[in-house]
């Protein structure tokens, strides 16, 4: 019997046209002959089906429900494509649990936390063979000292919101007299900051989900930039990265670093696709955590597709999987 799905797209924050590209990326790959699927667009205008005969038609969010000529329209399960906020960081999840509509991403809880870089930090440490670069967290209503973060914290040091992702609103300082500049560029997309020691090395990006009831780790992609860092234009223009998938690392290496994301994943009490950001050292030394991604990009290029792909599964059933182990 097909599920009935609601795909939701758009979202509030400066991650919406990503959204939108991974939802088409979705639709695409989702089983027609499995799912009814249709695509709602969240805006801060309302939240909208707009099906390809008629003008857009307004959920009612008090089930979760659409009125289509007549006919009501409720779903077995939502499927969220929204990076950021309401999508990433527990807001919407909280929402559809307390309508007990399963989702295919991590619970209201763990995404909240994970949506905020320091509490995750500080949740991850202690994990076996998992490393944490020292850094700094400030707020901007409470008093800090620019002159002790200097002496507390070696440079370089990236300067981050604290919440959100695609590196927007992110700085390396080099130089110590810039460090205001920066904490003042990151507070304007956030009320809280990370300010993290520079730890140089290769950076590496790794799938992980669970699926037909195990976890599984997909292969991991190196990521190579002429940019000081993986920001959002980096992430998202063609060529300006290259990414490799699967990285050329060690057997060893590859071992240790699917063990690190088994236990992210356990740790955070993840579910659904994560993708998980480290910093491996020079000669294939140690991990250094950087951020979970808890709803990770999933247009044509994005690293899941490449990752899933890499290990010899097409979306379509990659997606298939995902959803009868998140919605059932």
């Amino acid at each position: 019997m097909k599920k009935t799905l609601a795909l939701l797209t758009g979202g509030t924050t400066g991650e919406w046209v990503i959204s939108v590209k991974s939802a088409a990326t979705i639709a695409q790959n989702l089983d027609a002959d499995k799912f009814d699927v249709y695509k709602i667009m969240l805006t801060q205008q309302g939240w909208f089906y707009e099906p390809a005969d008629s003008v857009k038609i307004e959920v009612d969010r008090n089930d979760f429900s659409l009125n289509i000529k007549g006919r009501k329209v409720t779903f077995d399960g939502v499927f969220i494509a929204i990076h950021g906020s309401p999508g990433e960081d527990g807001k919407l999840q909280g929402y559809f649990d307390m309508l007990n509509l399963p989702y295919t991403t991590c619970d209201a809880l763990t995404s909240a936390i994970t949506m905020n870089k320091g509490y995750t930090k500080a949740i991850v440490q202690g994990i076996e063979n998992l490393h944490v670069a020292k850094s700094a967290q400030i707020f901007k209503d409470v008093a800090y000292s620019v002159e002790q973060i200097k002496r507390d914290l070696k440079i370089p040091y990236f300067v981050k919101p604290n919440n959100g992702g695609s590196s927007i609103g992110m700085s390396k300082v080099k130089h110590g007299a810039d460090l205001e500049k920066a904490i003042e560029k990151a507070f304007k997309e956030d009320s809280q900051l990370l300010i993290e020691e520079f730890i140089s090395g290769r950076e590496f990006t790794v799938g992980v989900v669970k699926l037909d009831g195990k976890v599984v780790v997909l292969p991991v992609t190196e990521v190579e930039t002429a940019k000081e860092f993986f920001d959002f234009e980096a992430k998202y223009t063609p060529g300006v990265a290259t990414e490799t998938t699967p990285a050329h690392i060690r057997a060893e290496t590859k071992a240790r670093v699917e063990q690190i994301a088994k236990d992210v994943y356990a740790k955070l009490n993840c579910s659904g696709v994560v993708r998980i950001d480290f910093i491996l050292t020079e000669d294939e030394g140690d991990f250094y955590f950087i951020e979970v991604n808890t709803i990770p990009g999933q247009t044509a290029t994005s690293f899941i597709p490449q990752q899933v792909a890499a290990m010899g599964m097409k979306l379509n059933d990659f997606y298939t999987k995902l959803v009868k182990e998140t919605i059932g």
